[in-house]
This record gives C-alpha cells, structure tokens and sequence, in this order.
C-alpha cells in the first residue's frame, strides 16, 4: 500500500486551542481505515486469525502490558495534526501506508507476546533474553549488529529483549525474503524460531485478551498546545565548540541566505535520519540543532547559495557525529 493521508479537516486554531477528546477523532473515515483493514488481512493470511487486537487512537503507538490493545498516534487521523506534530518537532512515526504498516506490525509482535505470554517460556528467553532488564528510553545501539534485525529506525530492536521480540516478528510478518537478507547472520535464528513459534501458536488460543485501552483518544483532555509544550530551549549541557564548528560551515558576512534558515529547513529531515541510523532519540537531535539555529543567528553566519550542498553535508556530519558521541558514551 502506498499513498498520503486524508482525513477531518480543521482549522489550525480551533484545532491547537481545543482539547484532544473533543476533536471527534477516529480510525473510521481517515486514510487509517483501510490501512487497518489491510492489516487485519494480513493476520488473517498469516494463519494468526486467533489473534484480533483492539485498534484504537492514543498519545503514541503503543501496547498497554498484559493487553491486545494497540494504540497509533493521534495525530496520524489527520493531515492537520499531522503537520502541526512535525512542525513542533515530533517524529512523524508513520509518513505514509507502508510506514505505518510496518509500525503495526512491530505492535503487534507485542500482542502476540502478551497473548501467549511468551516472556515467560525458556526458550524464549534464551533466544531474546529476560524480559526483566531495565527498559531504558536511552539505549547504545551498535549500527548494522549482526544478532538483531533491522526494521524501525534506530536500531530499535536492541532496546530491550520484547523489542527484539517485536522487531524480529515484524521482519518475519513482512514477507519470506527475510531468509535470504539475514543469511549467515545470528538474527537468522532468532526469524527462524519465530517462523516455527507461529507455526504453533496458530493453534493455540490466546492466554491473555484484555483489551483495556490506555490514554484513549476519547480520554486526553489537553489541548494539541498544551501536549506539546517543552518549555523553554535550553541550552545548559550543550557540546564546547560548537561556534567554531559552525563559523567552518557558515560565513560571517556577505551570504545569499542564514545559516540558520537553513538548519531549519533541514532539521525535520536530519533529525528522522540521525535516529534512523544512530538511535539518537530525535528529542535530543532537535535540542542540538535548535541551539545551532540559535548560535548561527546570534553570530550572524551565512551561506553562498552556491555552497549550500557543501553546508548541508558538513552540518550532517557535525550533528550525526554529536549524536554517536552521546549514544556511545550515553551522555
């Protein structure tokens, strides 16, 4: 599937200004809707038609613990909303039918192990490891690691042994071609266990179908301004020497357009991919360069249109050396 959203349109006020719960927003009527149903055919051709979640609309994508519910983000019921979550600086999780297919499939790699309480067979944990460990939100992900598969940004599935559960599910889910991308590799085990696992678990009804709902849709009352408010930038902790590295990129007078406008432009952009590929949480991107948006106008840098490739480059290479010095060192 591919494709862009519609959905309820709003006016950007009213929509800011008034609370989540009284925006009327549903899965029903929106671009969501067939994405949906496509997915629910999918469980079903996957022989896994004992398993039916409960699909709703939360704060985030999500699985409450011990239930088969499975929240999306809110803001993905409209075009609106959105843009107004980029625009803050969100990562949009889920920019098209096929990313948010691939998010669907990851959550319900968590429903399929709260269903059958997987955490608690041997096996599984020898293969994933003990549900037990801390769950960090901040966790040192080793790029292109050869014991886990690669399907959400940022290395996600070295987070916690249910991430890897749920991220080797969602590989194994997508198609057959999994077998030959991961040949030779360990992660090959761990799809192949999961292959004969389903292969059981189609046969067995679920231990677990709660389906309570956590932060519903219906139920947030903030309004968009207040769910996004993150204070003031601040700009305590920030790297030493980092005006000198921006004065290398930028010029201090005489340039087509502001170094700083240029970070802005890219930031949405940069920041998606320096979590992509380094599993730097994007909050901590947009503070870097927001502060970098802030320096390079406070020392007036700009840049010649004809160098612009040039600064974009150099600024990547800055900003995604900043972000695997903090994952490495987890600073």
């Amino acid at each position: 599937m591919t494709g862009v959203f519609s959905g309820p349109v709003f006016e950007t006020r009213s929509l800011t200004a008034t609370p989540i719960r009284d925006l009327g927003l549903t899965i029903a009527d929106t671009q969501l809707e067939p994405i949906v149903v496509h997915f629910l055919a999918e469980i079903d051709g996957a022989g896994l038609s004992r398993i039916r979640p409960r699909i709703y609309l939360s704060t985030e994508w999500g699985v409450p613990a011990d239930t088969i519910a499975l929240g999306i983000p809110f803001y993905l019921a409209s075009p609106e909303l959105t843009d107004l979550h980029r625009a803050k600086g969100g990562l949009v999780e889920g920019t098209d039918a096929e990313d948010i297919l691939r998010y669907l499939r990851h959550e319900l790699g968590h429903v399929i192990s709260h269903s059958y309480k997987l955490g608690e067979d041997a096996e599984w944990v020898r293969m994933f490891g003990s549900t037990a460990q801390p769950y960090r939100d901040h966790y040192r992900a080793v790029p292109f690691h050869p014991n886990f598969v690669s399907h959400l940004p940022g290395w996600y599935a070295q987070k916690h042994p249910d991430e890897d559960f749920a991220e080797t599910f969602a590989v194994w889910m997508a198609g057959s071609g999994w077998a030959e991308e991961y040949g030779g590799r360990p992660a090959l085990a761990k799809l192949q266990y999961v292959d004969r696992l389903m292969l059981r678990l189609r046969m067995e009804d679920p231990l677990v179908t709660d389906d309570e709902l956590d932060e519903d849709v219906s139920d947030i009352a903030d309004t968009f301004e207040e769910l996004y408010d993150f204070g003031e930038d601040d700009d305590r902790g920030m790297p030493v020497g980092l005006d000198g590295a921006l004065r290398s990129i930028g010029r201090s007078a005489g340039g087509d357009f502001p170094l700083a406008a240029l970070i802005a432009r890219i930031t949405p952009s940069l920041q998606s991919s320096v979590y992509r590929w380094t599993g730097q949480f994007p909050w901590n991107t947009l503070s870097l360069l927001r502060h970098l948006e802030r320096r390079s106008t406070a020392l007036g840098l700009s840049v010649d249109r004809a160098r612009e490739a040039d600064a974009i480059v150099a600024l990547t290479a800055l900003v995604s050396s900043l972000a695997m010095n903090q994952v490495m060192s987890r600073r």
